[in-house]
């Protein structure tokens, strides 16, 4: 194992164990080795947290080890994302983004990733943070001019202010304006469907993908 293997798996061990202070340090240390950034946020970052995922989907890990995996991803992500967003170049199929965790959820691991993900393709990225109410994420999207609104819930019973989130937009006038997508834990394909959002993804790699799609239709609906 090279050298740089090994301290992109200790910065995702740190992930996984949720220790903010070694997160922290070891991306640094990752950074002033030369190592690039979007090596460190998908094999070290992102590979954490998906592990984490796993976890807690088995039943291993709990709310309390994703709010530690939380922390540590944010310490961590404060050391990469000022690199990213230098060398993150716009293209035609990118735009402005406005994130959010839902009200009464103040979970952000996966959004965390998205936002960082989509960031690092040349997004131009607002995240309000945690338990945002669905008028606060929506006025923001309107003094930005978004091109799209990316919401998160990991707990089943947040969910449902996607659907209103999407409902207000419908009452507003506003739907046509915004691509919406949604993600999170329990967030499915069909309720995605269901409640009306542009998209969903189950990882930050496919969000990026999935954003872009989005960008492009909408552009298509501008040109015909």
């Amino acid at each position: 194992m090279s050298g740089e293997e090994a301290l992109i798996g200790k910065i995702r061990e740190a992930i996984v164990g949720g220790i903010s202070e070694d997160s922290e340090q070891l991306t640094r240390e990752a950074v002033d080795a030369g190592i690039d950034a979007l090596v460190i946020l998908n094999d070290g970052l992102m590979s954490g947290a998906d592990e984490v995922g796993a976890k807690f989907e088995s039943g291993e890990y709990f709310l309390p080890e994703l709010m530690l995996t939380g922390r540590a991803l944010k310490a961590a992500m404060g050391v990469v994302s000022p690199i990213l967003e230098k060398t993150a170049e716009r293209t035609t199929d990118t735009g402005v983004v406005v994130a959010a965790t839902v009200k009464t959820d103040i979970h952000d691991i996966g959004k965390n990733m998205v936002a960082s993900m989509l960031t690092a393709s040349g997004f131009e990225v607002t995240d309000l943070g945690v338990d945002v109410p669905i008028k606060d994420i929506i006025a923001k999207a309107q003094e930005l001019d978004a091109d799209l609104i990316a919401c998160s819930a990991l707990l089943t019973t947040s969910m449902p202010f996607m659907r209103d989130l999407i409902n207000l937009l419908d009452a507003m006038g506003e739907r046509e304006r915004f691509k919406v997508m949604v993600g999170g834990a329990s967030v499915t394909p069909e309720f995605a469907e269901r409640i009306g959002a542009d998209a969903t993804a189950p990882n930050a790699m496919d969000a990026v993908k999935a954003a872009r799609a989005l960008i492009r239709s909408g552009q298509s609906g501008e040109d015909s």
